[in-house]
């Protein structure tokens, strides 16, 4: 699959992760990936969460990286967990900012590796696991970080953008036509295959999943329901995103509940007639994928 950059939807600038440490293949990395040393610490109400959840259940890494999670709506001001402050100031001298999650954290020295989701998804990827199970099979990788900066741009900060509150409705507009655009390439390459890239599940389906649960309860209801019908129209595209909800490594993190009320803590934004026109019954998917983990 053949994935370029779009540009219709220019590159948003975001503050760089306070700690950007990385796992290394050997010892002489300093941060071995060696199990059970270190920990996860995520809310899957958070998009980055769910899709380090959905990644973390794919290698199979429940023994040799535990998980805490976090709560959905945060505990302290500024977005911050008080069950991630321990971390944050054994991490950084005198820190007096928020203590945000996820957090890949070391066991061993008590401080945090990383807070950088992107770079915590690609190092779970070297922790020893059952098989040959990788997110990111040689050769397919610039593919898949090609998928991943389309459905983080042309998805996410698209209809960010989109239903932006106040914004300008040229610029809305234009937002809607490059997601809409973005969701077209993506319908055109899922309506033969079933995976994003590839034969089989890898970090792009992680992210474009994850991208789709935000664009339907988060996203949606800041846009018109004519927007929405339009959004809908990509039969392909939700036929994959329920076939993965019934997916138990997809299904089973899905925390409706914790997303609506993270959305409505952080959200100052008007709510708009699309709110009223859910395109997947993810509970009811979910559900399956609970029932396949039992069989």
């Amino acid at each position: 699959m053949s994935i370029t950059q779009l540009a219709a939807v220019p590159p948003v600038h975001r503050a760089a992760p306070l700690f950007r440490g990385r796992l290394g293949r050997d010892a002489r990395s300093g941060h071995h990936a060696v199990p059970h040393r270190y920990r996860l610490h995520l809310s899957t109400a958070c998009p980055d969460g769910l899709r380090l959840a959905v990644g973390h259940s794919l290698l199979g890494l429940d023994d040799s990286c535990p998980v805490s999670l976090l709560p959905a709506v945060p505990d302290c001001p500024g977005g911050g967990h008080s069950a991630l402050r321990p971390l944050y100031e054994a991490s950084a001298h005198h820190y007096t900012g928020p203590a945000l999650g996820p957090v890949l954290s070391d066991d061993w020295s008590g401080r945090i590796v990383s807070t950088h989701a992107p770079d915590i998804l690609r190092d779970l990827d070297r922790f020893p696991h059952e098989g040959q199970v990788s997110l990111r099979p040689c050769g397919l990788e610039s593919v898949i970080e090609a998928a991943e900066r389309m459905c983080s741009e042309g998805i996410e900060e698209a209809a960010q953008r989109a239903g932006r509150a106040g914004g300008d409705p040229a610029e809305r507009a234009a937002a809607l036509d490059a997601l809409l655009d973005t969701l077209g390439r993506l319908e055109n390459r899922l309506a033969g295959e079933e995976y994003l890239v590839g034969d089989r599940l890898t970090a792009a389906d992680v992210e474009l999943w994850a991208a789709l649960v935000q664009l339907d309860t988060v996203h949606r209801c800041h846009l018109d329901a004519s927007a929405v019908h339009r959004i809908a129209g990509h039969g392909a595209l939700w036929a994959y995103a329920r076939r993965l909800a019934a997916h138990p490594a997809f299904g089973r993190h899905l925390d409706l509940d914790g997303i609506s009320r993270r959305h409505h803590g952080r959200c100052r934004g008007l709510e708009a007639a699309g709110a009223a026109v859910q395109i997947l019954d993810w509970a009811g998917h979910a559900a399956d994928a609970g029932d396949t983990s039992r069989r």
